[in-house]
């Protein structure tokens, strides 16, 4: 019979499970035999990094599916955010001194509203493309859910709590925000439209908000129709600069795209159009919809740069920076070869002008779930419950949670914890101990790599065993089920290293070591699946098929990216 004993922790109560007591002297061991990265607090990550350390950088700067970027600045600090759909918590926060090197800060939506609609998965819907701005001494962040409506909310501190979502125009069919406050103090709004929802979509509508910029006040002018040469032109976002007004915007598709840019003297127009950037010779499809950004003045001198973002299917929407310079007041983003005023994406440039050199910095990858709390990188496929996971010393727990009765498979399962696939080519590996409820059977934990297809390897709960099984779902979306192999068979608590490695092209091959040394690889792939507007993402989870009044549990002792 296991026994767990308990500590006083900083005047907190904490269980210590038996796996964690077992294992203190053996994970002392093992990190002294790993990259320091790997349980660094301030780990650099092994499989991309943007900065070239030689006053170049390579693009993306971000290998990860930070969707629809937009970014400010405050005095040397650059503050970046992006969609995130149905993942919570929602509208990540990073930060940086110098554009290339980025960490994570935080989460501005720790729940999506309406509570109990984003309680059950949403793939797709929830928060598209934010913007973030700083008015006033306060940070703003309009973000919209096509089916909801337009919402904002602020924050003194853009690494602390953001307050809760007030709707500033509710309707189907809003999307893509951007507030402007002009020069006499009136704040403006200007939108794009989703198809899907409001049945028009290539449209750009300007609209007039209250002072406070929390509510919208006028019905709005159509500003920009893209139908004829623009198609799909949507993700505005709003600038002012020598008497023009500037609204930047792409067009063209996701994955096919240009970026233009609309100016006028005046914010209702008429606008004049230009395109300011695509693909060209460059290999880097898409190259649009982002931020303007300039920098804070170094001996008098600033520099433009603009951030955006680039679909590679599986990997998702990575950013890209790329200098920018302002010929007759129309900005040309990336380099101009030819001079025709259309800027081709860089691959590598020499990193923007800042007070002084800046370490690198990478968001995080690794979690050895030491801290209590999870890892800013982790996110949920819903709202989540306290019963889903249970941060303890050394270790994070997994209770396993009852599958919705509706779902045919883990794509409707809410309590999947996942994060971006980090780089074209990495290796996740995982460590773990199962401990089953007695009285069920079919509890399941273990690694996913999650798409619309998917693909994991998992320890499910039986009479008296637990078997290792091999696991693909082909068109999950589409609510097909599982197909599965029986790997091997093990007593019912389980100590077990987990274990997936990406190559290009985003191909999965799994794994599994009983002895955390040798290890035994499928030798085949599953080819990895973009999710809903979304890349593949990498994860764990726990679940049962029954209801009862207690649950098994997984207790993971560490998650680990590396090369």
């Amino acid at each position: 019979m296991k026994v767990n004993k308990y500590y006083w922790v900083a005047g907190a109560l904490l269980a210590t499970s038996a796996f964690a007591q077992k294992n203190t002297v053996l994970n002392t061991k093992t990190r002294t035999t790993v990259s320091p990265t790997a349980v660094s607090k301030t780990a650099i990550s092994e499989t991309w990094v943007a900065d070239l350390q030689d006053g170049r950088y390579r693009n993306p700067v971000l290998h990860a599916d930070y969707s629809d970027p937009d970014a400010c600045r405050v005095g040397e600090d650059y503050y970046m955010t992006a969609s995130s759909f149905d993942a919570i918590p929602g509208l990540p926060i990073l930060h940086s001194k110098d554009l290339v090197n980025w960490t994570l800060i935080g989460h501005a939506l720790p729940r999506q509203v309406p509570i109990e609609h984003f309680e059950k998965t949403q793939h797709g819907n929830g928060v598209w493309a934010p913007a973030i701005r700083f008015h006033k001494g306060e940070f703003y962040i309009y973000y919209p859910d096509p089916d909801f409506g337009i919402y904002v909310i602020k924050a003194k501190n853009a690494a602390g709590t953001w307050s809760e979502p007030v709707l500033v125009e509710g309707g189907k069919g809003l999307i893509d925000p951007c507030p402007l406050w002009d020069d006499d103090g009136q704040a403006y709004l200007v939108h794009g439209w989703a198809g899907s929802r409001a049945g028009i979509k290539s449209v750009i509508t300007v609209k007039k908000m209250n002072a406070e910029g929390t509510n919208v006040t006028d019905a709005g002018a159509l500003v920009y129709d893209g139908h004829k040469i623009d198609p799909t032109v949507e993700g505005p976002k709003f600038y002012k600069r020598n008497g023009y007004y500037y609204i930047f915007a792409p067009a063209g598709g996701v994955a096919t795209g240009w970026q233009i840019v609309l100016r006028s003297q005046n914010v209702y127009g008429p606008y004049e159009r230009k395109v300011v950037m695509a693909e060209g010779k460059s290999g880097i499809n898409g190259p649009h919809q982002g931020a303007w950004l300039t920098t804070s003045p170094v001996d008098g001198k600033s520099e433009d740069w603009f951030l955006h973002f680039q679909d590679k299917n599986e990997y998702g929407r990575v950013v890209h920076l790329q200098p920018m310079k302002w010929t007759n007041d129309w900005p040309v983003i990336g380099t101009d070869p030819d001079g025709d005023g259309i800027g081709d994406p860089v691959l590598t440039y020499t990193k923007p002008l800042t007070v002084r050199k800046y370490p690198l910095a990478t968001p995080p990858e690794s979690d050895e779930f030491t801290e209590p709390a999870l890892g800013k990188q982790w996110q949920w496929q819903a709202n989540p419950k306290g019963t889903w996971a249970m941060p303890a010393a050394g270790y994070l727990r997994l209770y396993s949670y009852q599958k919705p009765e509706q779902a045919k498979n883990l794509w409707d399962v809410p309590n999947v914890l996942l994060q971006k696939f980090p780089a074209e080519e990495f290796t996740v590996t995982t460590r773990l101990r199962f401990t089953p409820n007695a009285n069920l059977t079919n509890e399941k934990t273990g690694l996913v790599v999650m798409g619309q297809s998917y693909a994991g390897i998992y320890l499910r709960s039986g009479r008296n065993k637990t078997e290792l099984i091999y696991a693909v779902c082909q068109k999950a979306s589409d609510g097909k089920p599982e197909t599965e192999r029986v790997l091997a068979e093990f007593k019912p608590e389980t100590d077990i290293q987990l274990r997936v490695k990406v190559i290009k092209g985003g191909k999965c091959e799994f794994g599994f070591s009983e002895d955390g040394t040798r290890f035994k690889m499928m030798g085949e792939t599953f080819q990895a699946e973009v999710g809903r507007w979304i890349g593949a993402k990498v994860g764990i989870f726990c679940t049962r098929e029954n209801q009862t009044n207690d649950s098994g549990y997984a207790d993971y002792e560490w998650f680990r990216i590396t090369k």
